[in-house]
């Protein structure tokens, strides 16, 4: 099936941190991000947010300080994935993702169906503030959906609530509401399960393709949907930050404790060892190779650190040898039919 490309820089800004994700920052500190972004990022600017940020607290954050900036409207793109709903707080702390998201005013609940996307859609814009709408659409997390169907029929009736949301984005999108749909998933083999049911502009991989982790099978349905005409994001690229150095891996908090997780923790040490050698950064090695995979247009890069949106921005651009690649390759680090590098 062909699609209509989605033309976006090498790198979009992922905004969990504007939903106090695992810390609360200050008004100011978010202002600083957003402005950083704009100021370093060739126009329009694009932000990657969703409704299961903090609970709608990312897209309203967003909206409110590019609004205090006076930012143009036509300088922005923004991505909204869509399917959980910002609703009242009635427990201690969120029900959503316990332990995640940090001091929030509101709960969320997921709403995976035609409906369900319209409301959150609406609902979206309203926290946006009308001024900034998003242009690129997507149901957030369906393999997390999909994942707690207990019996086949419930699995089923779960895919058909997908398939009605989409349903709902392509009417957004006939009717002019939304230029662009997609999927964000952790779970790849969900998204090549859709993608033979529905029409796809764009694709984010979340977690999957990384300089750790990636599968041949993941490799040869990237490339038929680069075939295919569709635009690939890559996103999560740094194992929820375990693969620069920090303490989650795949969002837990992970300790070499298990022989798989002593394993995870080895491959650390010989990926660093051989950045040390060639004097890279792993950051610019795990960005250099998840933009080398096979039909990837852009990287989703989050910070919760102004200072560090330069050097995202920047990473995108650098060089990596191929002796790097080669390196990693007699190590094991990296299989051998990743033929791109």
């Amino acid at each position: 099936m062909l699609s209509n490309p989605v033309n976006l820089p090498k790198v979009i800004f992922g905004t969990s941190a504007l939903g106090n994700l695992y810390v609360e920052q200050p008004e100011s500190v978010k202002t600083k991000i957003i402005s950083e972004c704009i100021e370093k990022s060739k126009l329009p600017v694009v932000f990657d947010s969703a409704g299961k940020y903090g609970a709608g607290l990312a897209l309203e954050t967003l909206g409110k300080i590019l609004t205090k900036l006076d930012i143009p409207a036509e300088d922005v793109l923004i991505s909204n994935k869509l399917g959980w709903l910002r609703t009242p707080l009635l427990t201690d702390e969120p029900t959503f993702e316990p332990g995640v998201w940090k001091n929030l005013k509101y709960d969320a609940v997921q709403r995976i169906s035609y409906d369900g996307i319209i409301e959150c859609f609406e609902q979206g814009n309203s926290l946006l503030g009308q001024k900034y709408t998003p242009q690129l659409v997507s149901v957030h997390d369906p393999d997390e959906y999909l994942a707690v169907a207990d019996s086949d029929a419930s699995y089923k009736n779960r895919f058909n609530d997908i398939i009605e949301a989409y349903r709902a984005l392509s009417d957004l999108k006939k009717q002019g509401k939304a230029t662009a749909i997609g999927v964000g998933a952790k779970d790849w083999k969900v998204i090549r399960e859709l993608y033979n049911h529905i029409q796809l502009d764009w694709v984010m991989f979340a977690n999957s393709m990384t300089i750790m982790n990636h599968p041949i099978e993941l490799i040869e349905f990237m490339e038929k949907l680069r075939k295919d005409g569709v635009t690939i994001i890559n996103s999560a690229v740094f194992q929820a930050g375990f693969l620069i150095g920090g303490e989650y891996y795949d969002y837990r908090k992970i300790k070499p404790d298990t022989p798989e997780n002593i394993r995870i923790f080895r491959w650390r040490e010989d990926f660093h060892q051989l950045c040390r050698k060639y004097n890279i950064s792993p950051m610019i090695a795990c960005v250099n190779f998840a933009l080398r995979a096979p039909g990837v247009h852009s990287i989703s890069l989050n910070t919760s650190k102004p200072e560090h949106v330069e050097k995202n921005v920047a990473s995108a651009n650098a060089i990596v040898p191929d002796d790097f690649y080669q390196d990693m390759k007699k190590a094991g680090l990296i299989n051998d039919y990743c033929t791109f590098v």
